[in-house]
């Protein structure tokens, strides 16, 4: 969509564990034929392209020639009921399984559990993935999305700050219209992680007989609390407090970067745990020969870490998507259309989760079988934080495996 990013800014970083950012492959226009080989792990992964012409909002306003990149892993069955449906975290995209290319450095974030015989096993489910509207990564080529820094139609200029503001819901009808582009008569499943768990239950209450299950991993309740909403204004602030930011009026190629990558740092940070920051990186200096303790620049090791990937993600996101995106996540709430709800779930929050705590899980549980709705729930048990809903999802292999069959 905008020029492409420096490859070299990208994180090579393994102390803090995100994906890491793959920017170049295969990109079609063209509707998957059926015909294509089976997906292992030896398939070049096709990013795709969808358009849709006009998405009207929940706001009432109307977005022309919105479009939005997908994969699929897996065949259609002919009945077309085998789909399911993956929708991504805050900083994800649809990019859930395999390789754009073999040389990539790390396959999409699910790869443990999505593939030939794995827990969602693609030799029997027709699985797709999603880039979210505003998609904070869209500077990345690889990631298709209608945001602000996308072209209006209307001006023939990037819709900048003029960009609306969009909901979960939206997202929804989006992903809703491609799936009838796509011949899915009904949905196996879909599944989510974090904002995705989210998107996943604006599915159930909207279309509930096209979603007969849902699982959620390191999600909340049937809407955002006020901490969760006080939290995502802090990962916003610095965006806001840079005075390159200009009310979101920047130049697409001057961007708030400073405001950006330190709400990048706070997103990562808020997505870890304690015990991760301890075993990582304990008390040690960024530099051996320059201590924290003779200047305010020495930084500690877990500083320059965060710093250090957060530049890097900056390269690749956008200050107005990302502002954008927290909005969608503060305005979540499905209380009016919770009756409307079929689906049975699996819920997976992670045990040291410091983002979307266990009591916001307990909560969510309790409120859909309050409903007599089936709930499962299992937990993922490692110390790493909310992370570990993608980073150790491989561990409920057996118990997804079930619940999908």
């Amino acid at each position: 969509m905008t020029n492409s990013p420096d490859k070299s800014a990208i994180s090579r970083h393994r102390d803090v564990p995100t994906i890491t950012a793959a920017t170049s492959g295969t990109i079609s226009h063209e509707q998957p034929s059926g015909d294509e080989p089976a997906f292992s792990a030896t398939t070049d992964v096709i990013k795709r392209v969808f358009t849709l012409p006009m998405l009207e909002l929940e706001s009432g306003e109307k977005l022309k020639n919105v479009v939005m990149g997908y994969e699929c892993y897996g065949k259609l069955s002919p009945s077309g009921d085998n789909a399911i449906l993956i929708l991504h975290y805050f900083t994800g995209s649809s990019h859930a399984a395999g390789r754009y290319r073999q040389s990539d450095a790390e396959p999409g974030y699910w790869d443990s559990i999505i593939g030939p015989g794995k827990a969602i096993d693609t030799d029997k489910y027709f699985v797709i993935g999603v880039d979210s509207l505003t998609n904070l990564y869209c500077r990345n080529p690889m990631v298709i999305t209608t945001g602000p820094l996308s072209i209006n139609p209307d001006t023939g200029r990037a819709y900048g700050a003029k960009f609306p503001v969009v909901t979960l819901g939206d997202f929804t009808n989006a992903q809703y219209a491609l799936c009838h582009f796509l011949g899915i008569k009904k949905l196996h499943a879909i599944c989510g992680s974090s904002m995705g768990s989210m998107n996943a239950l604006e599915w159930a209450a909207r279309f509930p007989d096209f979603v007969p299950r849902v699982m959620g991993v390191i999600g909340g309740s049937l809407s955002n609390s006020p901490y969760l909403i006080a939290m995502l204004r802090q990962w916003c602030r610095p965006i806001h407090l840079d005075p390159m930011f200009k009310n979101g009026d920047y130049d697409s190629k001057e961007q708030p970067i400073n405001g950006l990558a330190a709400a990048l740092e706070l997103v990562t940070l808020t997505a870890l745990s304690p015990a991760w920051a301890e075993r990582a990186f304990k008390r040690r200096s960024a530099d051996s020969g320059l201590s924290p303790a003779q200047a305010l620049d020495n930084l500690f090791s877990v500083e320059a870490a965060l710093e250090q990937t957060a530049l890097a993600r900056a390269s690749l996101a956008d200050a107005n998507s990302f502002l954008r995106l927290a909005k969608a996540v503060q305005l979540f709430d499905i209380t009016s259309l919770k009756n409307r709800i079929r689906a049975k779930f699996l819920w997976i929050p992670a045990k040291n989760d410091k983002l979307l705590f266990n009591e916001y899980a307990e909560q969510g549980i309790k409120e859909l079988r309050d409903l007599g709705l089936s709930v499962e729930t299992t937990r993922i048990e490692t110390d790493g934080g909310h992370l570990d809903g993608i980073n150790e999802i491989k561990s409920k292999t057996d118990t997804i495996r079930a619940f999908l069959s």
